[in-house]
């Protein structure tokens, strides 16, 4: 995977840099991440773009459209449809713009899984992938979240397109603080869904346990998360820097999860038959600089609480770009460059139903591990 074309000679930190290093400003005294901190990077992210002229905002929009992109394609594996769906943490709507790609199922196929109960306000719309005809998209930032409402050519670029699925934009917190809530009565989704925000979230249990009051019992909850290994070459090579010019480090790639605590999060939350999987997208950069450049306008810069504070010096980045250049280079191509791994974890749970699957009683098996393993030896042999 490509990012955008070179854009011009030279790259520079944009003038948001120096939030990183801001003072702690979160209330939880043990949280990894300061949320305050994220949402003005997210919205220099933006003002960016717009001080500089860039000509498309959504330029640096590939990583997160990629993940939106994957997480639906899993969506339309599932052979049920959800009229009702809730984004949390949908940033300018990478997830709405994936499902009104597509068409739902047939009428027909909708009527044997029983999922046709719709809204009269929303028989209008035929329904995109995964039968979606209304979705709510929840984020913090307001400034991202309504970035393209007023231009209906960057959100959806037919008329098919844009009578497949309805949407409603409403800025509210991901972070759920202090026992916080999302505002929607008990029941109310068939399916919850998020992508490419929940890594910076300090209470994980708390919005998964608020994503299974707010669906209807058996409703399905689909995450995409950034993983915990995600830019092993860009954390090697600062910690490689920092500590031969500093005599220690510090973090500047956030602690993210990983894949076996997800399913942990999902079976603590009350979500059965919990599914996980994990992907890695590899993209190519011509240098560190240009890929730290675009962590920035992405929004994505550190926010960990244990930050430095204060800058590295240029020199430190200077040698860092030096050792992603010896040591993570593509190793057929001459001119060099750095290819990043960005680790994600896709994760399914439903709610609660009677008409589940369920496994049977412990001790009701009529054959031990070794009889199956006999079988399939034998098997093999005659085969």
């Amino acid at each position: 995977m490509n990012p955008s074309p070179q854009r011009r000679p030279t790259v520079s930190f944009p003038p948001q840099t120096s939030l990183l290093f801001a003072p702690f400003s979160s209330t939880a005294s043990n949280a990894p991440f300061d949320r305050d901190i994220k949402k003005l990077q997210r919205e220099n992210s933006l003002l960016t773009s717009i001080k500089y002229s860039v000509p498309d905002v959504s330029e640096y929009d590939y990583v997160r459209d990629e993940m939106a992109c994957r997480l639906v394609d899993r969506l339309d594996d599932v052979k049920r449809h959800f009229p009702l769906a809730l984004d949390i943490g949908s940033g300018c709507g990478h997830i709405y713009r994936a499902i009104c790609r597509d068409d739902a199922l047939s009428l027909e196929e909708e009527e044997k899984d029983g999922s046709n109960d719709i809204s009269k306000a929303d028989e209008r719309f035929s329904g995109g992938v995964g039968g979606v005809r209304r979705l709510v998209q929840v984020d913090s930032c307001e400034l991202v979240l309504r970035r393209d409402e007023e231009e209906s050519e960057s959100n959806v670029s037919t008329e098919e397109e844009q009578n497949r699925c309805a949407t409603y934009r409403m800025v509210h917190d991901e972070e759920l603080a202090d026992g916080g809530k999302l505002p929607f009565p008990d029941g109310t989704f068939d399916l919850v869904i998020s992508s490419g925000s929940l890594h910076w979230v300090n209470d994980l249990p708390g919005v998964m346990a608020e994503a299974k009051r707010v669906l209807k019992p058996d409703g399905c909850i689909l995450l995409a998360i950034v993983g915990g290994s995600t830019l092993p070459e860009l954390r090697s090579a600062l910690v490689l820097a920092e500590t031969e010019r500093h005599g220690g480090v510090s973090p500047h790639v956030g602690p993210f999860t990983e894949g076996n605590d997800i399913g942990s999060l999902l079976t603590s939350a009350g979500f059965t038959l919990p599914t996980v999987d994990v992907d890695t997208i590899h993209i190519e950069y011509p240098n560190m600089m240009v890929l730290m450049e675009h962590i920035q306008r992405m929004g994505e810069g550190n926010a960990c609480v244990q930050r430095r504070q204060g800058t590295l010096g240029w020199e430190t980045f200077v040698a860092a770009s030096a050792i992603c250049e010896e040591m993570f280079s593509p190793p057929e191509e001459k001119d060099r460059g750095l290819v990043a791994s960005m680790q994600v974890i896709y994760a399914i749970g439903w709610s609660p139903h009677e008409n589940q699957p369920k496994p049977a009683a412990r001790g009701s098996g009529t054959r031990t591990i070794g009889d199956i393993s006999g079988m399939i030896t034998k098997n093999k042999k005659e085969i």
